[in-house]
């Protein structure tokens, strides 16, 4: 198929790649075009200066930007996607945004005769270079059934949640309990080492049990040796949990550990952890 993919960050780059390598036609579209033209050395595409003109003959556009002002920009603004694409196009959002900003893209959308599928991902960096990213999508199921196929270049898993928005919903509750998890790994770890327990004995007794987690079993030795620079950066998880925040106040939700559990990750922030993998939340306990 055409397709066109606009972002080629850490995600974008190797997803990109994917579509090429799985014989679809690839433009692409970075702000920074030396990015754009270095995917080209080592995939076979184009590169395309504005997102508009990427889109121009694209069957699907493929986003994974930064934030909600992003997508507006890329999709909706005046040298946007949405500008020049044909009635029956597809816009497949991967990057982590609002609800409320789906459901509007959504509608725009349709309003031009364009589909539109929310579909965040998770797996990271390196379930992006993988191919082994898992996605939560939200949109229509027709949809969902046409693209899918594509997706599936990249992923591992790939389901549709709900209507438009449910997709990013659904990303959110991926955070929340991530943020979780990753507290708790970094209490229970500090807990053995003041206690001068054998670590690694520890983690390979409950791991096996009900704490098992992919958190543990892939970050808790990096997690001990103070080792963060990789992996999902602290201030793209506060952006995360900032949009959750707001979203659960909007809906009358608690989520009163998530809460506490970003006022922490802003103190690694002021450690200068802001591009520090998210497992650095021990480095405020040592």
């Amino acid at each position: 198929m055409r397709t066109a993919f606009i972002g080629l960050g850490v995600m974008g780059y190797p997803m990109a790649g994917y579509l090429a390598k799985n014989g679809h036609d690839v433009v692409v579209y970075n702000r920074t075009t030396a990015r754009a033209e270095a995917w080209c050395d080592e995939y076979e595409g184009s590169v395309a200066l504005t997102p508009f003109e990427a889109a121009r003959d694209a069957d699907v556009v493929f986003c994974c930007v930064g934030n909600d002002d992003d997508v507006r920009e890329v999709l909706i603004g005046e040298h946007g996607t949405l500008q020049g694409l044909s009635a029956g196009a597809v816009i497949v959002d991967h990057t982590t945004a609002s609800a409320e900003l789906a459901r509007e893209l959504y509608v725009d959308c349709k309003a031009r005769s364009v589909d539109f599928l929310d579909a965040p991902l998770s797996g990271g960096q390196a379930g992006a270079e993988n191919g082994q990213l898992s996605i939560m999508v939200g949109g229509d199921q027709a949809v969902f059934d046409r693209i899918s196929p594509l997706m599936d270049s990249y992923a591992k898993a790939i389901t549709l949640i709900g209507p438009a928005g449910s997709g990013q919903l659904a990303k959110m509750v991926n955070q929340i309990c991530i943020a979780g998890v990753v507290q708790g790994i970094a209490e229970g770890l500090h807990f053995a080492k003041r206690a001068d327990l054998d670590t690694a004995k520890v983690i390979a007794s409950i791991s096996k049990g009900a704490a098992q987690s992919w958190q543990m079993e892939n970050r808790w030795e990096s997690m001990i040796n103070g080792e963060f620079e990789f992996g999902f950066a602290v201030d793209w998880m506060r952006k995360d949990l900032g949009i959750t925040l707001a979203e659960a106040e909007r809906i009358g939700a608690k989520l009163e550990m998530t809460k506490l559990i970003d006022e922490y990750y802003g103190e690694v922030q002021e450690l200068g952890g802001n591009r520090w993998d998210t497992s650095s939340l021990i480095a405020r306990l040592e």
